[in-house]
Order: structure tokens, then sequence, then C-alpha cells
């Protein structure tokens, strides 16, 4: 929904679509809402070095084709890059100058209430999800911002977002 937000506020930015291995649910679309692969095409891609990052996380490979960034960025366009926290130590590691922000949910309980609400995980992965969730916080060091995105306060957290891109911008043409 964040993600949704911000291309109708940012509609110059380049957002990217993650690629992944894992099945297309009924309400996605094959590159709009991701790139859906098969686990050997997605090998293929790795091995021709086309993804910016990859990882496999809940028995699926995601990871951001490469193309279309490098392309947004020598245009001097912005990219908006949705990826977990390996994903992020990756893109900071191949281009320092990433500004990262982590937007976290308000807390453990909540995290696990909207994963339940969703409906989207079997038991077993949802736990995996959020054993995996209490790992990617000890990484926040990590980010250059910490944004909490409260249950039903969108328009909150999408002002803290304006924020943070009007200061980066600032800093950015000083």
């Amino acid at each position: 929904m964040l993600v949704s937000l911000m291309k109708r506020r940012f509609p110059s930015f380049h957002f990217a679509i993650t690629a992944t291995t894992r099945p297309k649910r009924a309400n996605e679309t094959d590159g709009v809402d991701y790139y859906f692969f098969s686990a050997e095409d997605f090998k293929t891609m790795i091995d021709r070095n086309e993804l910016l990052e990859w990882s496999q996380v809940y028995g699926n490979y995601y990871g951001v084709p490469a193309g279309k960034i490098t392309a947004a960025l020598q245009r001097g366009q912005d990219a908006v890059l949705k990826v977990d926290v390996q994903g992020a130590r990756k893109i900071k590691d191949k281009i320092p100058g990433a500004i990262l922000i982590f937007v976290a949910p308000p807390s453990a309980e909540a995290l696990a209430e909207r994963l339940r609400n969703r409906k989207t995980e079997n038991p077993r992965d949802l736990k995996i999800r959020l054993d995996t969730s209490q790992e990617e916080m000890k990484a926040l060091p990590m980010f250059n911002y910490v944004v909490v995105n409260e249950e039903g306060r969108i328009e909150e957290t999408m002002k803290q977002m304006e924020k943070i891109i009007a200061k980066e911008k600032a800093s950015a043409a000083d």
C-alpha cells in the first residue's frame, strides 16, 4: 500500500519491480506486482549477472533486475526498490550512496496480526516470516532512516517518507 501511494505522489520516480520464483497470487499481475520466473530462468539471470541483488527467501528466489535500475539512474531518475534486509545490504555495497529506509511495523504483534489477516502464508511460513522479522530488526543500524508504519495511519507514514525524500533531495542539491 505504501509503495502504491508513493507511485501516485512521485510519478517521476522509477519503481523497481522485483523478480521472484514464488507462485503468483490470484490478485497479482506479472510485470506489475512482480516478474514471475521459473527457478531455472531465475538461476540463468543470476549466472548472467542480470540482477542488482538477489536472495533466496522463504524457499523462493527474489531479486531486482539491474537493467531498468541502471537505466533510470543514468537518466538521473530516482529509483525506489522494495527489498528485504539482505537485499538492502547488497545494494548498499554496490551503490554506496543509496539511501536506505526501513519501513517497520509498530510491533512484532502488529506484524503478526497483519500477516495473519493477509492470509497469504500457511502457519509454518508465517512462523518463518515472524522469526525472520526479529532477525531483520537487528539490521536497523545499517539503514539511514526508520519509518514506523502504524496500522490505519498510512498518510502519516507517507508524510514521513515525503520529509525524508525532501531532505535528501535538498542535501543532494547542496
